[in-house]
């Protein structure tokens, strides 16, 4: 099974930019949708982002959309969520997680069965 290892977070100012990064260990993430999720203190987690497959259906949340971009690389062994023009509002903690959702199920946590342990964003002034 693959292991992830998500990475990257940090603290940032409004309208600032930071890369997180997903590692696969054990295997790569070729046939997997890479999805990104984040929890809000207080709030449940909630989707961010979603790759289907390298060069595939790509799905954002109405929130990031214009403002994040996932990617992976072409070994297929780590994925990006490039964050910019930041807001307070965008304060988690960010998880990757791979799985193989329908369309249908994409933006759900249940479509995807393994998990990185998480990575703090935090944007303030």
């Amino acid at each position: 099974q693959v292991q992830l290892a998500d990475a990257g977070g940090g603290l940032v100012q409004p309208g600032g930019s930071l890369r997180l990064s997903c590692a696969a260990s054990g295997g790569t993430f070729s046939g997997y949708a890479v999805g990104w999720f984040r929890q809000a203190p207080g709030k449940e987690r909630e989707f961010v982002a979603t790759n289907r497959w390298r060069g595939g259906t790509t799905v954002y949340s109405e929130s990031v959309k214009g403002r994040f971009t996932i990617s992976r690389d072409g070994a297929e062994n780590t994925a990006y969520l490039q964050m910019n023009s930041l807001l307070p509002e965008d304060t988690a903690v960010y998880y990757c997680a791979v799985g193989r959702p329908i369309m249908s199920t994409i933006r759900k946590e249940s479509a995807y069965y393994n998990w990185g342990q998480g990575t703090q964003v935090t944007v303030s002034s």
